[in-house]
């Protein structure tokens, strides 16, 4: 069972013991954003927590974006549900990096992502992650930002990696995409 408290920090023996192991989705029926990560690394799901490890940019890059009124720690992600925002992952496997993942679970990823959609009918899937969706999607020249296609209906938005292991983006890099998928957002909301 995950740990909730938020200064307890996972043991080397509690990272070994999460390599496979799974996380629930932080999701409720028509959300304005789904974002889906790829795949829970070993801090995550030691902790239980989305985007867990303290080196993630995930939940600074939200409260960055106006999306949270104030940061959130992981601890805290059920509170996403009632800014009309959830979390999901293309492939529910703790690895130790996602680079661990074969294209054949990020295609099959890519369905069980999208039975989520037709289940819960988010406006907007925000993909966390270029190079996941590039692969997951066939898509192997896509860009981040909006994309043409949609996902069940719901929009499709490409975002970067936050992971701490992604050197190619600075804080500012991930406000600014976090922020363009908000303004989009709120220009459409019905």
């Amino acid at each position: 069972m995950p740990r909730t408290r938020v200064d307890w920090r996972p043991s080397k023996a509690d990272l070994q013991a999460a390599v496979g192991k799974s996380i629930k989705d932080v999701v409720a029926p028509n959300l304005d954003v789904l974002f889906c990560g790829i795949n829970p690394g070993l801090y995550t799901a030691a902790t239980g927590h989305h985007f867990g490890r303290p080196g993630n940019r995930f939940w600074p890059a939200l409260h960055a974006a106006g999306f949270t009124p104030r940061l959130l720690h992981p601890s805290e992600q059920r509170e996403l549900l009632n800014l009309g925002y959830g979390v999901t992952n293309f492939v529910n496997r703790a690895t130790v990096a996602a680079d661990e993942l074969d294209p054949e679970e990020l295609r099959a990823g890519r369905k069980r992502l999208e039975r989520t959609v037709r289940r819960y009918k988010p406006r907007v899937v925000a993909i966390v992650g270029i190079g996941a969706y590039r692969v997951a999607f066939n898509r192997p020249r896509a860009t981040l930002g909006a994309q043409e296609e949609t996902l069940a209906g719901a929009r499709l938005w490409v975002l970067p990696n936050t992971s701490g292991l992604n050197a190619n983006h600075r804080p500012a890099d991930f406000a600014k995409a976090f922020s363009e998928l908000r303004k989009t957002l709120a220009k459409s909301k019905p």
